[in-house]
């Protein structure tokens, strides 16, 4: 923790960003005489400046292609909504390390959309209003409120209240993303005391709530929220409008150049961006108030809270103050101690804090599950600024009269190191001056918000060391305790973290138990050996195997969406992974009628302890896909597209190996799921040429989450890999190959064509692009393209300039034509959807015409009926 001595001969380091001129004149930068000892006595008092910081000078290249395009960040912040929009922690190590204060590099970010772009030159003159239930409604520019009002500076710690929903979702999947343990941080805020402002508006008696709005402009209107009035007039309560970050201008992800500061309660009241401030007389109607920053009771599910609105709009589930809640910071995740040469003692350390001007009244550590706790030293860094009253950044430290908490608090404990080594874990607790502590449970609720029970580092001896490990890793990273757990088949819920203690019984709780779908013959008893299932790992009788039950995908051969190729893939193989995590519920409501027994005990047994075809060859493979071994291949580079689309490059096992698709087939992705760590399995076709060799492109639309649903696991999945991450792959699979100058192959069978119909919507264009492109390139095939691409604005357009290159010298063979949903005034192109109607205006129907299409399934599903409708066969008509 940096330190410094307050005296006029010690100069504190000058960390304030260059201001527009003329900008900020009351706000003199930060000199020996901005920052004073006014204590009557003249001692010295220490207490806690920032940590060295430097503004990022340029824009990361993984945000250029986005509307944050003008904000340039820290590349260690570690996102956890993929690229856009931008939200992030710090390194949990990394920021613990910065001390009591947080550098606005490492500052947590909790964004809802696009950064609104401030100039410099802009801030003196912006406003913000006072309106609604006021005798004196008011407009202020950032200027007045310099100038017209007393200027204060106080520490504060601000908590997003997903905080360590990570945990949360390794139970159970919530509606919230994935933050780990660092979604907090502390500054020195400077501006002026909200009760102040809106004073001077003079508010009535029906005079209940402020209402605040920012002007981040997202789906559901401008981010709002409220608060009591009386909160903000009460002077304990610190309620701030603050302009200043440990001594410098609001950077653009913090609010710049004006926002709301709330003490003691989550960080999604202080709204960023300040715009209004509306007094009124009821709870603020925005949006993000309702649907946001809520804990419903825990018998709700996801699937309840979608269907009925009354759990939103019940203000008892909103939350203000904060829980008290604490962390272990050291030992760090998979942190390892030497049990000899080194000192007896090791010091545990971390955070802690509680809400509503609560102080932290003790942290207490266990080494035996909670049977015996030891009391650990507690720093209150925040003391020291009111020991005296000074100028700091501009403002007067306003907290010697205070005795309300608004901060964290760092602990300590020297615990014996052969202590550790006879220890499976170390937990923490805290407790505030209300005697509100931790529970040593979960409250799991549908947003995973103000996740607070003990916090549990476990502990295994390795030789002459002790390895530690965290619950959890924020976002997509991997590792943490909770992971193994259930990745073991642990039930994380069950009271015992997972684990089960001698003597005693775990009991699911009813609400984790799942409801599956039954998928089983229910009075057949046949039992299948491993040598019966292994003669069936045939292309014309394939069996494969669920769960430990055995099914016959004989019947789905010709039939299966995936063609013949993904049975067959299957065959004689344990296919569980997958099967769960791409079929429907109708899908495994049918599968009783396929299986034919299950697996004996010595048939599980060998099954999973056989290795998927292991590659034994000392000779590398010409290619990469295979049909029933998933491979790794290396993120190598991430193209930015526009804001939702990236060109992902994976590097293959080496630089002379070609990936191995068929032109018209796609292959298998697999990713585990950040929250749940199972797998997510999807399909894709990529962009890159038949013979290229090393490394392959593929072109993904991402579906970030959002008000109107969680998006695409998938794809927000990917997006989050660090550039050299792996992804898993395996294929071919499809029931459509294009083979050239007009052969094909469907589920096997040749077939000839004349032209192609190509109807596609979105990343949907990435199969088609590949039969295109086959077309186009061979001078001798004379089969016709006509592609219909629907989008819904004209950026969402994919491979527009690849399309259009390959048709330029080919326009007898091929016509493109592009329709938007949403096109702008100067857009000249066809508008609406792609309809049967718009087929049948440009294409002629025959026998040796196939149509293609892959798109969002409503779309697939419409052209299906409007096509039939219009004459054509199903046998013309393949979706991809």
């Amino acid at each position: 923790m940096q330190t410094t001595k307050h005296t006029h001969s010690d100069q504190p380091e000058k960390n304030v960003s260059p201001q527009p001129k003329d900008a900020l004149p009351p706000t003199p930068p930060l000199t020996d005489d901005s920052v004073s000892d006014a204590s009557a006595d003249g001692d010295d008092v220490e207490v806690a400046l920032p940590p060295p910081s430097k503004e990022p000078e340029s824009v990361l290249d993984i945000d250029l292609k986005t509307p944050d395009a003008h904000v340039p960040r820290d590349p260690r912040l570690i996102r956890l909504t993929g690229v856009h929009p931008f939200n992030v922690e710090a390194p949990l190590t990394a920021l613990f390390d910065e001390g009591f204060l947080t550098s606005p590099e490492l500052f947590y970010v909790r964004n809802h959309g696009a950064v609104p772009q401030v100039r410099d030159e802009e801030i003196p003159n912006w406003e913000f209003s006072v309106e609604g239930l006021v005798e004196n409604p008011m407009t202020i520019t950032l200027t007045q409120l310099m100038n017209e009002y007393e200027q204060i500076t106080c520490p504060i710690t601000l908590v997003c209240a997903g905080n360590r929903r990570k945990e949360q979702n390794m139970v159970r999947k919530s509606k919230g993303f994935s933050w780990g343990a660092a979604g907090l941080s502390t500054a020195l805020f400077t501006g002026v005391v909200m009760s102040e402002v809106i004073r001077r508006a003079r508010p009535t008696r029906k005079a209940k709530y402020v209402c605040m709005e920012g002007a981040d402009k997202l789906p559901n209107g401008y981010y709002g929220t409220s608060v009591k009035l009386n909160w903000v007039m009460d002077p304990n309560k610190g309620i701030m409008l603050s302009y200043k970050m440990n001594g410098e201008m609001l950077r653009p992800d913090h609010g710049k150049p004006l926002r709301a500061v709330i003490p003691g309660q989550i960080g999604g009241r202080s709204v960023k961006w300040l715009k209004k401030l509306i007094i009124t007389a009821e709870p603020s109607d925005n949006w993000y108030h309702i649907y946001d920053n809520r804990v419903l009771p825990t018998m709700v599910s996801p699937e309840e809270s979608a269907n009925n609105e009354k759990w939103w709009k019940d203000e008892r589930y909103a939350i203000y103050d904060l829980s008290t809640n604490s962390t272990i910071c050291y030992p760090q995740h998979e942190e390892q101690l030497c049990l000899k040469g080194t000192p007896d003692m090791y010091r545990a350390k971390g955070y802690a804090y509680s809400g509503g001007g609560r102080r932290i009244t003790r942290v207490e550590i266990s080494l035996d599950k909670g049977k015996n706790w030891r009391l650990a030293n507690i720093d209150y860094a925040e003391d020291k600024y009111r020991e005296t009253e000074k100028q700091l950044f501009g403002g007067r430290v306003d907290m010697s009269w205070r005795e309300s908490c608004f901060c964290w608090c760092f602990w300590t404990l020297d615990i014996p190191k052969h202590e550790l080594a006879g220890a499976k874990d170390i937990f923490v607790r805290a407790m505030d001056e209300s005697m509100n502590v931790q529970p040593r449970d979960m409250y799991w609720s549908v947003l995973g918000m103000m996740n607070n029970p003990w916090f549990r580092v476990t502990i295994s001896v390795e030789g002459d060391y002790i390895r530690f490990e965290h619950p959890t890793q924020p976002a997509l990273q991997p590792g943490g305790w909770m992971e193994k757990v259930k990745k073991a088949g642990g039930n994380l819920a069950n009271g015992f973290w997972g684990e089960k203690l001698e003597g005693d019984e775990a009991v699911v709780p009813e609400e984790e138990q799942a409801k599956e779908i039954s998928m089983v013959k229910p009075d057949l008893k046949k039992s299948i050996t491993i040598d019966e299932l292994r003669k069936h790992d045939t292309e014309e009788h394939p069996w494969f195997v669920v769960n430990g039950e055995v099914y016959d995908g004989t019947a789905f051969l010709k039939e299966h969406p995936g063609g013949a190729q993904s049975i067959i893939s299957a065959a004689g193989l344990d296919s569980s992974e997958e099967f769960m995590a791409i079929h429907s519920e109708t899908a495994k409501a049918m599968m009783p009628d396929y299986h034919i027994g299950s697996l004996d005990e010595a048939a599980r047994t060998a099954l999973t302890n056989s290795e998927e075809e292991p590659d034994t060859s000392d000779v590398p493979r010409d290619t990469f896909l295979r049909p029933k071994v998933w491979g790794k291949a290396t993120l190598h580079g991430k193209k930015i597209v526009s804001w939702d689309t990236r060109i992902f490059t994976y590097k293959l096992d080496h630089p002379r190996q070609r990936l191995g698709l068929p032109v018209g087939q796609h292959l298998m992705v697999r990713l585990r799921d950040p929250a749940t760590r199972e797998a997510i399995i999807r399909s894709y076709t990529p962009m890159s040429e038949i013979n290229d060799e090393g490394f392959m492109d593929m072109l993904v639309k991402v579906y970030f989450a959002g008000p109107g649903g969680k998006g695409g696991k998938m794809s927000q999945a990917m997006d989050a890999l660090p550039i050299g991450h792996f992804i898993e792959m395996k294929g071919p699979i499809g029931k459509f190959e294009y083979l050239g100058r007009g052969e094909c192959l469907i589920s096997a069978t040749p077939r000839h064509v004349k032209s192609f119909v190509m109807i596609c919507g979105g990343s949907g264009i990435t199969p088609i692009y590949q039969v295109f492109r086959a077309i186009m390139r061979d001078p001798e095939d004379t089969t016709k393209c006509t592609i219909f691409d629907g989008n819904r604005l004209f950026e969402d357009i994919l491979c527009k300039d690849e399309l259009e290159a390959l048709s330029k010298d080919n326009e007898q063979k091929a016509t493109i034509l592009h329709t938007l949903t949403k096109a702008p005034d100067d857009w000249t192109g066809l508008r609406g959807r792609v309809t049967g109607k718009l087929v049948e205006e440009n294409c002629v129907q025959d026998k040796e015409t196939l149509v293609l299409i892959c798109g969002p399934e409503a779309m697939e599903k419409s052209m299906h009926q409007a096509l039939l409708a219009a004459g054509w066969d199903d046998d013309q008509l393949m979706f991809f």
